[in-house]
This record gives structure tokens, C-alpha cells and sequence, in this order.
């Protein structure tokens, strides 16, 4: 996995964040997984504990594909 310092705002898309991510091979994928997995459980170890979780509402965005 190259790793890269950038300033540039245009790479902060979630279009370029979606290319970055489908660049990286499997295994990377992975590995990013994992990473993250042990950075929220690292920072709230309890979040295993919890149980029928609820979603905030104005959190998430549902995006679909428009018919033509």
C-alpha cells in the first residue's frame, strides 16, 4: 500500500476516496478493515456489548440510482 501525503481538496472527494479504495488489491482492502476494526474497538472497547443498535437520524445518506 503506497502511502502519500496530499493537501490538495480535490482529493477529498468521496468519488476519489471510492477510486483510492477500489485501487487497492484484496489483501489491502483488508488490512484497512482490520485497521479500523482495532482503531473503534481500541477507543470504545464496550461497543461489543452493545445490542439492537439504532440509527441516527440525519447520519446516513441512502443514496439510489435514478430510472431513465
Amino acid at each position: 500500500m503506497l502511502e502519500a501525503i496530499s493537501h490538495d481538496l480535490q482529493e477529498e472527494t468521496p468519488e476519489s476516496k471510492a477510486r483510492w479504495f477500489q485501487s487497492l488489491s484484496l489483501e489491502e482492502r483488508m488490512e484497512m478493515l482490520c485497521f479500523f476494526t482495532d482503531l473503534v474497538l481500541e477507543n470504545n472497547p464496550m461497543i461489543v456489548e452493545r445490542k439492537d443498535a439504532q440509527p441516527i437520524a440525519g447520519r446516513v445518506l441512502i443514496l439510489s440510482k435514478a430510472e431513465s
